[in-house]
């Protein structure tokens, strides 16, 4: 797949418009946050949508989240 490109401008606010087209690629629409990383190569900004949310499922299993969650809550109890 050969990658579109594009262009865009930073307002003063540091707000950037992102182009219509690749805006209906990746289903975003208004009130669609992003998350935003810095990367050796520039800034990643990756639409938070539904499909992004299921691509996320079972990336911390076996890590200890969860016992780390609720070890945090017990504490949080018994403050």
């Amino acid at each position: 797949m050969i990658p579109k490109s594009g262009s865009v401008c930073f307002t003063t606010k540091g707000r950037v418009v992102i182009p219509a087209w690749l805006r209906r690629e990746f289903q975003i629409e208004d009130g669609t946050k992003a998350s935003v990383t810095a990367t050796p190569d520039g800034i990643l900004l990756r639409p938070i949508t539904r499909d992004y949310i299921k691509s996320l499922r079972g990336r911390l299993k076996g890590k200890g989240v969860m016992k780390a969650m609720m070890d945090d809550r017990k504490r949080e109890r018994n403050l």
